[in-house]
């Protein structure tokens, strides 16, 4: 059945692109289209070749419908427009070398097929990377994909909601687990709290109730790391702003923060005694596995540094008849079906299973667009586009920095934020010119007049 309903939905793909290319504004719907997909990930998905029993970062050949309207998105930029090329940018060059460098581990691997796996995976993150450029390259509209993004959040505040009044200790919403969704309202918040702090809540007040929610469910979690980095993410996005903005005055700064840091205090208030509990009770045991997987990931690396055990095959290695995790002081008899679980931090997993190249390939990818995003704070200043950037670098900050104690960023929705992400970046790079702005973007105007965009 689920070949059929893929087939079904694959021959859609071309009718889609061709009726886009009557009318390169409809394809906001299609944008619109894969944003709310997020909100449904695992009903609008479909695996290949499925392992479900594998304990791996994918378990299966995963086709969303978020990749056949990235599909047609692209199909439609060929038919229409010049099509900029495979790898236009920086960052994609660095995601070419990151991913050419996880291929060696393909060598090292138990099982060729769960590399495959992930390897599709990666492909499929870039086919939504270049579609969000081709969409942009087509309009110019980034107010679709700002706008688009608020649905997630407020969706996945109502699952918090209901799971709340459900009796859920720690909810997760549209996530497959609350730390994945501590890492997405940690990146989208973010972008709404700059649009607060650099524009006012009177002229984009949808935005202030997306922060807002945002906010509420990272907290809702009662994740550590999440709770901790909140007051470090928000602190640097509004610092970027400030250092680069020059109409976001001191005392500007401080009109806008004082009503929020009254309505986190009463939140807070509300919270606390949950909260203490998290962090008074939290197991003993859970600290002790985080440093033995870690040290279990050492030991892999020992063995293979330059490329790694194999992509995706740490659910072998870590388990008998390997000793990684005997060497690293983990019990070796842990009975037949026991799987030990995955090291929590992305980068010893990248290390281990792809080795120190590609591990160093990832991290200059990722501090790339943070680099970035500073930079285009001060050319965009002026305009509401500098508050995309200026949420960016308070969000990758933390993203970058729960990576060090959480895997989740090898989970394909938190990924496809981060390729909307990187896409909108190098859009604004490579389009936007202070000579080339206008000066009625907050009317939706945007680079030369080009095309008009909805008002954010």
């Amino acid at each position: 059945m689920k070949y059929f309903v893929f087939s079904i939905a694959a021959l859609g793909v071309p009718p889609l692109a061709c009726l886009l290319a009557l009318n390169s504004k409809w394809s906001k719907y299609v944008i619109w289209g894969m944003l709310v997909a997020l909100c449904f990930y695992q009903g609008t998905a479909i695996n290949f070749f499925s392992h479900e029993g594998y304990r791996g970062t994918a378990r299966g050949m995963e086709v969303s419908i978020i990749y056949l309207f990235a599909a047609a998105l692209l199909m439609v930029s060929a038919i229409k427009f010049r099509f900029p090329g495979l790898f236009p940018t920086t960052g994609s060059k660095l995601y070419l070398l990151y991913f050419l460098l996880c291929l060696p581990s393909w060598g090292a691997a138990e099982n060729t097929l769960y590399c495959w796996l992930e390897t599709w995976k990666m492909i499929m993150l870039y086919l939504v990377y270049l579609s969000v450029r081709a969409y942009l390259n087509m309009t110019d509209n980034m107010n679709t994909i700002v706008r688009g993004f608020s649905v997630v959040v407020i969706w996945n505040f109502l699952m918090i909601v209901k799971a709340h009044l459900m009796g859920d200790y720690q909810p997760h919403g549209i996530f497959p687990h609350q730390n994945s969704m501590v890492m997405a309202m940690h990146m989208l918040g973010n972008v709404y709290f700059a649009f607060y702090i650099g524009r006012g809540a009177r002229r984009h007040p949808f935005m202030v109730v997306s922060f807002v929610l945002a906010a509420g469910s990272l907290v809702r979690s009662y994740s550590r790391g999440g709770i901790a980095l909140m007051p470090v993410s928000y602190a640097i996005t509004m610092f970027a702003i400030w250092l680069k903005s020059p109409d976001v005055t001191i005392a500007r700064l401080c009109r806008r923060i004082a009503p929020l840091a009254v309505l986190g205090l009463v939140g807070l208030a509300a919270m606390l005694p949950r909260i203490i509990e998290r962090f008074n009770t939290a197991p003993e045991a859970s600290k002790n596995t985080r440093i033995e997987l870690a040290q279990c990931a050492a030991e892999m690396i020992r063995d293979e540094p330059w490329r790694g055990v194999g992509i995706n095959n740490w659910g072998i290695k870590i388990n008998p008849p390997y000793e990684y995790a005997e060497r690293a002081g983990r019990e070796p008899n842990r009975g037949e079906d026991f799987r030990d679980g995955i090291v929590e931090t992305v980068y010893l997993l990248v290390g281990a299973e792809c080795g120190i190249p590609a591990l160093a390939a990832m991290i200059l990818w990722f501090l790339y667009y943070l680099v970035l995003a500073f930079r285009l704070i001060k050319r965009l200043s002026g305009t509401w586009l500098c508050c995309i950037p200026a949420g960016m670098v308070g969000g990758l900050v933390a993203c970058y920095l729960q990576s060090c104690l959480e895997w989740v960023l090898r989970q394909q929705i938190n990924l496809v934020i981060l390729m909307f992400f990187f896409a909108m970046l190098d859009h604004l790079l490579v389009n936007y010119r202070p000579g080339a702005m206008t000066a009625g973007l907050d009317k939706g105007r945007t680079r030369n007049e080009k095309q008009p965009a909805a008002a954010v």
